[in-house]
């Protein structure tokens, strides 16, 4: 049975948080990249872009673009086979720019890291951070994210479900498993 653990509302506040999070940090939003990964990064980067855009207004805005990472993969042979996603770079690429990985769940660290190899390959960016909708810990590479909407920390058997209104009709996270 699932466990509703967020609602359209806190992740609505969560997206607003890590905005406001990601300019604070990047002392505004010139030079600055969103990259999601998909499926749901790709969503969620592009939300945060938005975001942006209503808090700064005048402001250069904050480009979201898709990196798809599955090639790069370390376990491709373990996992199922999904179809790779395009990669899209917003105009002016990322050379020298501050890039921020978008995802919904950081767990292993191996999307992540997955994610690093893609980004060289596009380019050199001035600095990479990493923001999350959820970080439900057991990290298995030493990766942590910038910028979390929430902490969820989680049995290994659990597993995390993040729903998006572009995708399944709502927004909401839920647990299911880790029952005996």
């Amino acid at each position: 049975m699932a466990r509703a653990v967020l609602g359209q509302a806190d992740i609505s506040r969560a997206l607003t948080r890590i905005s406001h999070e990601i300019l604070e940090s990047n002392r505004g939003s010139s030079d600055l990249v969103l990259l999601g990964i998909p499926t749901r990064g790709v969503i969620l980067a592009r939300r945060i872009a938005e975001t942006i855009a209503r808090i700064e207004p005048d402001a250069p805005p904050a480009l979201a673009g898709a990196l798809d990472v599955t090639m790069y993969r370390d376990d491709l042979t373990r996992t199922r086979t999904r179809t790779p996603s395009p990669t899209e770079v917003p105009p002016g690429g990322i050379d020298g720019k501050t890039v921020v990985l978008v995802d919904d769940v950081l767990y292993s660290g191996r999307t992540i890291r997955a994610a690093f190899d893609a980004l060289a390959d596009l380019g050199r960016a001035r600095a990479v951070r990493l923001a999350v909708l959820v970080d439900r810990g057991h990290r298995e590479f030493p990766i942590r994210a910038d910028f979390v909407g929430k902490n969820l920390p989680s049995s290994a058997r659990e597993r995390i479900n993040v729903h998006l209104t572009e995708t399944d009709g709502e927004d909401a996270v839920t647990i299911d498993g880790g029952d005996d």
